[in-house]
């Protein structure tokens, strides 16, 4: 009896020192994501930059901005959800925060479950994605210029929630092609993205279809559908998201995430 005790609170230290070391090492990582960048909240938006663009990118962001609002420098996410591990997998519940920075591209992200922690990132303009078991297994550890191209894809397409990122710079082009949708050009070091982009008639950016690989060598279609707009920090931003893979065999969801929070400017962990 006195053995099984033993093991067990050792097993209980293990796991509460692997989640201290994961939690500090997390923090860490955000300090040196904000550290790579710097604030650009000096400038501001004016309706005079949407001349020439395709009319469904006007009326977006003629929805989603004001006149005068301040560029998006930081931004810092909550959301719960729902999250699947395959294809074919069942549901689970996930939590999870999210950092990210406009002026030098970066972003990690962490997905919390009963079981795993999956963390997400492009920092230091390589991509890279983990998940630890009971915080103290890795039992993925992707990287590679394959997760280059898809985290810098995760982090452009998420630019909905910092919507400032989206106006068009030297790194950003749009172009038209119907009433209802446009191309999303995005060039940065070595990687040249695109998402075809389809808006509402109110404004509302509603799917971003791109092509990101799902593994080492299969690169395939892949969808942002996101809904629910609110206003947050005088900006509409989407509250609900649905990520998915286009496939030959069918469509695919594997995660369908709520926001809970946004918050700009503040390069500081929750």
């Amino acid at each position: 009896m006195m053995v099984t005790i033993f093991i067990l609170a050792l097993i209980t230290i293990t796991l509460v020192v692997g989640k201290l070391h994961a939690s500090g090492q997390f923090t860490k990582t955000v300090e040196e994501l904000f550290a790579q960048s710097k604030p650009i909240a000096d400038r501001k938006f004016h309706q005079q930059q949407l001349e020439g663009l395709p009319e469904p990118v006007q009326r977006y962001f003629n929805y989603a901005l004001k006149e005068g609002q301040p560029y998006i420098s930081y931004a810092r996410i909550k959301h719960d959800g729902l999250f699947k591990t395959g294809l074919h997998g069942n549901w689970i519940d996930i939590k999870g925060e999210q950092y990210a920075t406009t002026v030098k591209p970066g972003f990690i992200w962490q997905g919390t479950t009963k079981m795993f922690t999956a963390i997400d990132q492009y920092i230091g303009d390589k991509g890279q994605l983990t998940v630890t078991l009971l915080s103290l297994y890795n039992m993925v550890n992707g990287k590679g210029e394959n997760y280059n191209q898809g985290e810098l894809l995760r982090w452009l397409g998420e630019s909905v929630l910092y919507p400032t990122n989206l106006l068009p710079d030297q790194r950003l082009q749009w172009q038209p092609i119907d009433a209802d949708t446009a191309k999303l050009k995005f060039h940065y070091k070595n990687l040249s993205l695109f998402f075809n982009i389809t808006f509402n008639t109110i404004g509302q950016i509603t799917e971003l279809e791109t092509k990101r690989y799902m593994d080492k060598t299969r690169l395939e279609t892949w969808i942002i559908k996101a809904t629910n707009y609110e206003e947050y920090n005088n900006l509409f931003v989407p509250t609900g998201f649905e990520v998915l893979w286009r496939l030959p065999e069918g469509d695919f969801s594997y995660a369908k995430f709520n926001i809970t929070a946004v918050e700009y400017n503040n390069p500081k962990k929750f």
